[in-house]
């Protein structure tokens, strides 16, 4: 849902190497966390490549409303892979989706950001709701909400904290632009909310295993 579809040359080059430098930190985390299974189950990897091409599949196809606008399967990335190789899968995403004109080539350290902030707080959430005893696909629906919510807040803040070159808009004007965007992400996240609950819960009943469930 929150995805910054900037061009290059947008944010000054500081805080575009900023950002890179960051999401690079992050994903060597990740790799080293990795590292520490010596081999990972085979249902992971299968289960990371599926999402990795659902959701780049998904990233390019645009819905007609409000000038555009997308679903990004990013919480859904989260409650399946989990935090640490949802984190690598959104890289790879962005990354592809930049070969294709979608955002530019330096906007990738700051969606990768934006888009982990969204996988992490899906993963968590969703797990930590499991105690309260609620269905999967309700955990689903609140945790894919909850995570757009932080997503679409870290990109204002990028944007915010990065400024925009070439524009007239700053500060409050900018904001302001900022939050009707927000307003219609979270509309749409809504809609992401709701179809990702209907999918996971349709998965809880299938194949409980994929989300950590004991039986259906």
């Amino acid at each position: 849902m929150a995805h910054i579809h900037l061009q290059d040359g947008a944010f000054p080059l500081s805080f575009t190497l900023l950002w890179w430098a960051v999401a690079l930190v992050l994903l060597l985390a990740c790799l080293l966390l990795l590292r520490r299974d010596e081999r990972l189950p085979s249902r992971e990897i299968t289960v990371a490549a599926l999402c990795t091409a659902a959701a780049f599949a998904f990233f390019q196809v645009e819905l007609p409303l409000f000038g555009g606008i997308h679903l990004n399967l990013t919480p859904l990335i989260g409650i399946l892979a989990g935090p640490v190789i949802g984190g690598i899968i959104v890289f790879l995403v962005n990354l592809l989706s930049a070969g294709l004109g979608h955002g530019g080539w330096g906007m990738i350290g700051a969606n990768t950001l934006v888009n982990m902030a969204e996988v992490v707080v899906a993963a968590l959430l969703f797990t930590g709701l499991r105690r309260a005893g609620t269905s999967p696909g309700v955990r689903a629906g609140i945790a894919t909400f909850a995570a757009l919510a932080v997503g679409n807040a870290a990109m204002v803040g990028i944007i915010m904290v990065s400024g925009i070159q070439g524009v007239s808009q700053e500060g409050s004007s900018l904001l302001a632009g900022l939050s009707l965007v927000v307003l219609v992400n979270m509309v749409v996240a809504v809609v992401e909310a709701m179809v990702t609950a209907l999918m996971v819960a349709f998965i809880a009943r299938a194949r409980p295993a994929l989300l950590g469930e004991t039986g259906p």
